[in-house]
């Protein structure tokens, strides 16, 4: 299958339209492509409007011509079978080397020489497109020149400072907490713990016990919230948390594609939210008053689950009503992933506490933190701390970003080209024929899914095919990544700096290596969790 990019036709069969869409929206916006059309009637009207159209349309190209400067070039571009020799003899050495704990070399059988914003080469040669950016953690992309200078200057300063005050510490703080929703730009307080995601939660969850006085947690099925103890314990997965001490409470998140309570989201009345009320108002319900609620906006490792509108209100609304903190996991969906700073406020929602981390570290340096309201900051003094706290480096890099996000207006081009994404996906998704294993597209900016299944009317998980279709993206040249409860899902996080042609090559890899992964997959294997 070939997508149409910036208005070229399209060929092969099972794109429903999406080629035709692909050109009908080859402005960096769906918005520009509508200010486009406008132009152009108003163009027709008067030659002065129409000068001014085609000086829009230049000024846009230029701009997307930043974009494409950004990326190696050509890419994908494949100089010898994936993985390629030196590849293969750099991951025999990692695997009599390292741990069996790794992860990623199983599924991606690749060694990395170098990367520009959303590319990446390997040892050997091979050039591919990144649609998984470190795991969401790249928002800006690989090595952007502009943050890069930033640390490296840091760098030759200053890198370890504990919590002591420096230049760097203090204008990331400035800069994090005029991104801030609501109430927490004015008031919020910011604390720096260790440099991981994990670590975050356990400072969030740490915060909540030693407000109020209370131990136990309500965390979400289907949750995903890090790998130490006290982030695993409210994970979902029971493959990885395991049994833990602290008193942690389950409820259902509004997975609708897979509803467990049997309902639909057009008529269900955000059910599985208020069961959340009806635990915590019920004094027999066996849930004790906990500590807080921890929540993802958007659940990531979940399979990309994007709950309807208002359920998030909802839960905030309930959190407040009972006087529970309500802490919002924003270390995957914060910085504009989303279409907006932060995937809550899609839904209005202020948290008491924001959990952060991946892309505050601006192109992959380790950086973490929480922002909380102020009426929170009642533990003591060393309460949360940590040796690398103080990463100026890091610090210089998240503040570098941070700026460079609002000067690219990130969030808004998340939203355009998630939106061109959907579109697309959706459009091959109704040709039953060539893509009946798509169960569901869902998304938000550009942090998008793809549910696979064997069967659309059974909903039956189908992880072979997922991982099948991973590795021939691979070898095609698209790095991409799975989640979901079963591993059937597709996620697709590429950095926001993304090309529109990057985006849509990239889709193109993805829908050729489905086809082809579906036909060869054995008829009647049975679905089931991944192993992974």
């Amino acid at each position: 299958m070939r997508i149409a990019a910036a208005g070229t036709p399209a060929t092969g069969a099972g794109v429903n339209g999406a080629a035709h869409h692909a050109g009908r929206m080859s402005g960096a916006t769906s918005d520009a492509g509508r200010a486009g059309r406008a132009t152009s009637d108003a163009g027709r009207a008067g030659g002065a409007t129409s000068d001014a159209g085609r000086a829009g349309g230049a000024a846009r190209d230029a701009a997307e011509q930043r974009f494409q400067a950004l990326h190696f070039a050509p890419a994908p571009a494949l100089r010898s079978r994936v993985p390629g020799p030196r590849s293969r003899r750099m991951l025999a050495e990692q695997a009599a080397l390292e741990s069996r704990a790794r992860t990623y070399p199983r599924s991606l059988p690749i060694a990395l020489r170098e990367a520009r914003g959303a590319t990446l080469r390997d040892v050997d040669g091979n050039t591919y497109v990144d649609f998984f950016a470190g795991a969401g953690a790249l928002n800006v992309g690989h090595g952007h020149r502009a943050v890069a200078a930033a640390a490296t200057e840091q760098q030759r300063r200053l890198v370890h400072a504990l919590d002591l005050p420096t230049g760097p510490r203090l204008r990331l703080m400035r800069l994090l907490r005029g991104l801030l929703p609501g109430a927490l730009r004015h008031s919020g307080r910011i604390h720096f713990g260790g440099p991981t995601g994990s670590d975050a939660v356990e400072a969030a969850l740490k915060l909540v016990r030693a407000h109020t006085g209370r131990r136990s947690i309500v965390a979400f099925q289907g949750a995903y919230h890090g790998m130490t103890a006290g982030a695993l314990s409210v994970t979902g997965d029971v493959r990885r948390a395991r049994a833990h001490d602290a008193p942690v409470h389950f409820m259902p998140f509004a997975y609708c594609y897979r509803c467990p309570l049997g309902l639909r989201p057009q008529s269900c009345g955000l059910a599985c939210a208020k069961l959340l009320d009806s635990a915590l108002a019920d004094p027999c319900s066996g849930l004790p008053e906990p500590a807080g609620v921890i929540v993802e906006a958007i659940q990531g490792e979940g399979g990309t689950v994007v709950p309807p509108p208002g359920w998030l209100a909802e839960i905030r609304s309930i959190t407040r009503r009972h006087d529970v903190p309500l802490i919002l996991d924003e270390v995957q969906t914060g910085f504009g992933r989303t279409g907006l700073m932060f995937a809550c406020e899609h839904d209005g929602v202020i948290p008491d506490v924001l959990v952060l981390s991946k892309a505050l570290g601006g192109i992959g340096y380790p950086l973490s933190a929480i922002a909380y309201a102020q009426e929170l900051d009642t533990w003591e003094p060393g309460a949360h701390i940590g040796t690398f706290r103080g990463h100026q480096v890091a610090m210089a890099a998240g503040a570098a970003a941070i700026e460079l996000i609002q000067e690219l207006d990130l969030p808004g081009r998340a939203a355009a080209l998630g939106e061109l994404a959907l579109e697309l996906l959706r459009g091959a998704a109704a040709d039953e024929g060539e893509f009946a294993a798509i169960g569901e597209v869902r998304g938000r900016g550009l942090m998008i899914g793809v549910e696979l299944v064997r069967d659309r009317a059974t909903r039956e998980p189908w992880p072979q095919l997922a991982e099948a279709v991973r590795l021939a993206c691979c070898r095609k040249g698209l790095i991409i990544e799975l989640g979901g409860r079963y591993g059937n899902v597709a996620r697709f996080l590429p950095p926001l700096v993304i090309s529109r042609d990057l985006l849509l090559r990239g889709l193109e890899i993805f829908l050729a290596a489905l086809r082809e992964s579906e036909r060869a997959q054995p008829a009647g294997s049975a679905a089931g969790p991944s192993a992974s």
